[in-house]
């Protein structure tokens, strides 16, 4: 599974910290970055790839030119507001979506998974067509990291038919990375997350 990077923006310590409590809980999150300016944040992106931006919508409505440069130019990176306080319906929508301070660990986890999973598309069509039993116990194998080869013989399948599996699961979720499919898995609670 991938390795993600995420950043956040936002001038209190303890909002930091409290993300990075319950963003280190998850064995894929490799570096959690923390800036207080968007000046901070650009060194950040510049130096390693983030996938997703923890922003306080402040800072989108204090210097709204800088942030869509950084938008625009970081396109790849899912913007995500961490709010708590009211910010105007226009702020709000030049994110990808938003976590509430209220939040619970829960929730902020799934959303989190989420995020990922779509891997900066929301239109991406989740459940096109329902995934069959085996393909269920494919993608949970593939989830634990099992090769094409590993999956055939647990199954007692042939590869091609493995193949043909993660090609039909892939078509039905929108998602073609592993990472993508495990972070998917463990949305739809095929496997648990206790095990990452």
């Amino acid at each position: 599974m991938k390795h993600i990077h995420i950043a956040v923006l936002d001038s209190s310590y303890v909002i930091y910290e409290g993300l990075q409590a319950i963003f280190t809980r998850f064995n894929f999150v490799q570096r959690i970055s923390h800036a207080s300016s968007l000046d901070e944040l650009e060194n950040v992106l510049r130096k390693n790839f983030c996938h997703l931006v923890i922003i306080n919508p402040h800072y989108i409505q204090s210097s709204l030119n800088q942030f869509l440069q950084l938008k625009n130019q970081y396109i790849c990176v899912k913007w995500i507001g961490i709010v708590y306080a009211h910010f105007s319906p226009e702020i709000i929508s030049r994110l990808d979506g938003t976590m509430d301070i209220f939040d619970s660990k829960e929730n902020i986890s799934n959303k989190l998974l989420k995020w990922i999973a779509s891997n900066g598309d929301e239109n991406t069509p989740q459940n096109r067509d329902t995934i069959t039993e085996r393909e269920t116990d494919v993608l949970k194998l593939l989830a634990e990291g099992k090769s094409n080869k590993e999956i055939a013989d647990k199954l007692n399948i042939s590869i091609n038919t493995v193949i043909t599996h993660r090609k039909n699961i892939s078509q039905k979720t929108g998602i073609k990375s592993v990472s993508g499919l495990t972070i998917y898995a463990v949305v739809q609670n095929l496997i648990s997350l206790d095990d990452y």
